[in-house]
C-alpha cells in the first residue's frame, strides 16, 4: 500500500489498509498531543482505531509542542 505520510511517500508492506492507531504504532508516533488529518479531514483521538487509511491516502500526523 502506498500513502503520503507527512508529505513524504511511504509504502506499507503487506497491507491494503491500516487504521490510524496501527499506523501510529508502526511509525512510532508516541506523543500525547497529536494533530491527525486524512485527506484533509481531521481525525479525533477517539476515532483513531476506526479510521482506515487506504492506498493513495494523504495522512498528516503532527505532534504539538507547547512552550513558554
Amino acid at each position: 500500500m502506498n500513502i503520503t505520510l507527512n508529505n513524504k511517500p511511504e509504502t506499507i508492506e503487506g497491507r491494503d489498509q491500516i487504521s490510524i492507531s496501527e499506523l501510529m504504532e508502526l511509525k512510532k508516533f508516541t506523543y500525547k498531543l497529536l494533530l491527525v488529518r486524512v485527506n484533509n479531514v481531521g481525525v479525533q483521538p477517539e476515532q483513531y482505531s476506526e479510521t482506515i487509511v487506504k492506498d493513495g491516502d494523504n495522512v498528516l500526523i503532527l505532534h504539538l509542542i507547547t512552550g513558554g
